[in-house]
């Protein structure tokens, strides 16, 4: 049955096949319009929510300040320091923390060859690399035997490689730091990071933190870094190493001055918030144009009824019923639909190939790459979306036609001229 009411939908728009493509014009423009703007919402969502884990999934920074409330003999105005003790006792008593380290910087000299840099030397842990998302695009980041053996080497960021490089290979170099030779082992991806502390980490240097005690006194780190053991428990691990640096350092664990953490999660509702806002504002533009030519769909169904009065008389003539007559109408107006919806798509992908990336996020890095541009991919989610917005179109497009023809007086009809 349905069978056979397609088909003759589809004999009845192929007896006026300009006034059907004209039609299916409007619902290929919509689709096309849908497809590209959800496919650029979604990669615009991608490349912010990217650069938003670049500093670290679960990293929290924690900088030393001064006690505000009197607590454990201890008068208000105590200056808090990070020691090691520190970063032992978090590991003992903060269960929801996964890793914890100091980090100490100075802003020295590094050199190579004739070509200087002035940049934050950061002397870290091994644990660092993963917390704070430090990914080699060559060699190796540094090793647990590094710090233990206090090794002079040097892991560089992008942009201080290519500054000091260029564009030859920086991996089993020697550079100067502050007069001292160090091994570079190995050099950072590029890194399209939101934030940063002290310098952004592109432009940086790590090296073990016992190397960097040997250059200047590392005994007070300049933050604490940790990690909790999943981003959900951010501000539950944040309390735990308040409370454990407040226990040995004897001030309150609520004074929230004493130690100020700046963690990611507490933003993430805001970066989901702003880029699922503009998915969704997209989509529904899109879903607009796609709307008004869904309007043209209605209207070409309403003249059809005109047109075909007398045919609908004689078939309610013959036994049948509303329902069958409102099905011919509405599967006529989805079969147009449903043709224009594929056009549309067809199109869509032939748009996004030939549009190529869009500038975003590179042209702020210097990036050639296309990681931080936006990709015009027309993904399966895309188009299963872009499918349902079109099936509701076309049943509300061929709704009123439908209902309308049903509702014809079958003697009327019959002595329409």
């Amino acid at each position: 049955m349905l069978r056979e009411v397609f088909r003759q939908s589809w004999e009845s728009i192929r007896r006026s096949p300009l006034r059907s493509f004209l039609t299916m014009l409007g619902i290929v423009w919509g689709i096309v319009a849908v497809t590209l703007l959800i496919a650029y919402g979604q990669s615009f969502r991608g490349i912010l929510v990217d650069s938003f884990d670049a500093f670290g999934r679960s990293a929290v920074i924690c900088w030393p300040g001064q006690t505000s409330e009197q607590a454990g003999g201890e008068r208000a105005g105590k200056k808090i320091r990070f020691e090691k003790e520190d970063v032992e006792l978090i590991e003992q008593e903060a269960k929801l923390v996964k890793q914890a380290c100091l980090e100490t910087v100075r802003w020295l000299s590094i050199s190579y060859g004739d070509r200087l840099a002035n940049t934050a030397i950061r002397g870290v842990c091994p644990e660092y690399g993963e917390m704070r998302n430090e990914v080699p695009s060559q060699g190796r980041w540094i090793a647990a035997e590094d710090m233990v053996e206090r090794r002079r080497v040097v892991f560089l960021g992008s942009r201080l490689r290519e500054k000091l490089f260029s564009g030859r290979p920086a991996v089993g170099e020697t550079v100067l730091i502050r007069g001292v030779r160090f091994t570079v082992v190995g050099e950072m991806d590029l890194k399209m990071q939101d934030s940063n502390y002290f310098t952004s980490d592109d432009q940086s240097a790590f090296i073990p933190y016992t190397a960097a005690a040997d250059l200047w006194d590392a005994r007070y780190a300049s933050v604490l870094v940790f990690a909790s053991v999943l981003p959900r428990f951010e501000s539950q691990a944040m309390a735990q190493v308040r409370a454990a640096v407040a226990k040995r350092q004897r001030f309150s664990p609520s004074d929230k001055r004493a130690i100020r953490m700046f963690g990611r999660e507490e933003f993430r509702p805001i970066i989901d918030g702003i880029t699922i806002g503009l998915q969704v504002l997209l989509a529904f533009i899109g879903t607009l144009t796609l709307g008004i030519g869904g309007v043209g769909v209605m209207n070409i169904m309403l003249v059809t009824v005109d047109e075909r009065i007398r045919e609908i008389g004689l078939r309610r003539a013959l036994g049948a019923r509303r329902r069958h007559i409102q099905a011919q109408f509405l599967a006529e107006a989805l079969v147009l639909t449903l043709l224009g919806g594929l056009i549309g798509i067809a199109v869509a992908y032939g748009l996004s190939a030939a549009i190529g990336p869009l500038p975003l996020l590179g042209v702020a890095y210097e990036d050639t790459s296309g990681k931080g541009d936006i990709h015009l991919a027309i993904s399966l989610s895309t188009v299963a979306i872009s499918t349902g917005i079109l099936v509701m179109v076309g049943v509300l497009s061929g709704l009123v036609p439908a209902v309308r023809a049903s509702r014809l007086d079958p003697m009327a009809a019959l002595r329409y001229e």
